[in-house]
């Protein structure tokens, strides 16, 4: 299978709010970068995170080997520590009730089942470039949306 590194990134001011989601695709093998970004209006960080990586995925033309880096604990601790398939398990729930953006999990479920993701959680707002490139790119569709 192809080989793509992909970084993510989401954010909304306020939270909930103007949002917007970037990610940067990046294919070792062909030295090809592409940048994809956009934005919504009345939703929140968490959303946006989420969507960021379900639209880096879809980018993909053909089922692909995939790092994938977020700044986002949560997106990446979901899958790395499993907590989708317990929810799923549970009928949507968890020990605080039904699980919040269950329409954008059940898309990237089914994302990373045509595709094999690794999950990375990268520090934000550091000295990462992709990672800083992403957040420039939420910060522009944020812009663009106003």
């Amino acid at each position: 299978m192809p080989y793509v590194i992909i970084y993510t990134d989401g954010g909304a001011s306020p939270n909930p709010g103007t949002g917007g989601w970037a990610a940067v695709l990046y294919s070792p093998v062909h030295k090809a970068k592409r940048e994809i970004y956009g934005s919504e209006l009345n939703t929140t960080n968490n959303r946006m995170e989420i969507t960021a990586a379900i639209k880096a995925l879809e980018a993909l033309k053909t089922p692909c080997d995939v790092d994938l880096y977020t700044d986002s604990a949560y997106l990446q601790n979901t899958f790395a520590k499993k907590w989708i398939y317990n929810w799923k398990k549970n009928g949507w729930k968890n020990t605080s009730g039904a699980v919040l953006n269950r329409d954008l999990w059940e898309k990237l479920l089914e994302l990373t089942k045509i595709h094999n993701v690794t999950w990375h959680h990268v520090k934000g707002h550091a000295d990462n470039e992709l990672n800083n490139r992403c957040d420039e790119l939420v910060h522009k569709a944020r812009e663009e949306l106003s």
